[in-house]
């Protein structure tokens, strides 16, 4: 199964160099937050495939104009060809007024209220948030340090992936692929290829 991860920056190789057949062959297409959704509009248009997202931190235009033709995964579990995919948008709250940003508790009951969900799908396969698991490749200011009940549903679920954005790789030395037990981290960063193995 080919999926196409986004987060953070339109990739111009997408978008401004668009060439018939570049979207050819996906089966799903995850934004992982912080994209226009004009963007994600235009891919949902070229590509034959489902368009998933969750919300970034700065996604607020989303309130009043979200992508058309695409999926809100927020707070929801999505179940694509018997793959499990969990989505929990958003990072660690450091504006008081704005959307999609929450505090570690608040983060915590997002979780709690999927436990239905989570028991009736046994698990999950797919784990999709914006901001990463405190620890794995995040950053010590407070707008982009992880959420640490995100390491609790790796350690719980053991989830294949966990893809998430927020992070740039332009900030300096962030990894891309990373693992945690038995879990491939993913940083959507721009653009990526997953190559997901049922």
């Amino acid at each position: 199964m080919k999926i196409l991860l986004l987060a953070d920056e339109e990739s111009r190789y997408l978008w401004d160099f668009y060439e018939k057949g570049k979207l050819d062959g996906l089966d799903l297409i995850i934004s992982c937050g912080d994209l226009k959704p004009e963007y994600l509009e235009f891919l949902a248009t070229f590509a034959h495939c489902p368009v998933l997202y969750v919300h970034g931190n700065h996604d607020t235009k989303y309130k009043t104009s979200p992508p058309e033709g695409c999926i809100c995964i927020d707070d929801a579990m999505f179940n694509f060809q018997g793959v499990r995919i969990l989505g929990l948008g958003g990072s660690m709250r450091y504006n008081p007024t704005a959307p999609f940003q929450y505090t570690e508790q608040e983060m915590k009951k997002r979780i709690r209220r999927r436990w239905f969900d989570l028991k009736r799908y046994r698990g999950i396969d797919i784990l999709v948030t914006h901001a990463p698991a405190k620890g794995l490749n995040d950053l010590s200011d407070l707008p982009h340090q992880g959420f640490v009940c995100f390491r609790r549903l790796l350690d719980t679920y053991q989830p294949k992936i966990f893809c998430h954005g927020h992070v740039h790789l332009t900030y300096g030395n962030i990894p891309r692929l990373d693992t945690y037990g038995n879990t491939t981290i993913i940083n959507a960063y721009e653009r990526y290829l997953l190559e997901y193995q049922e």
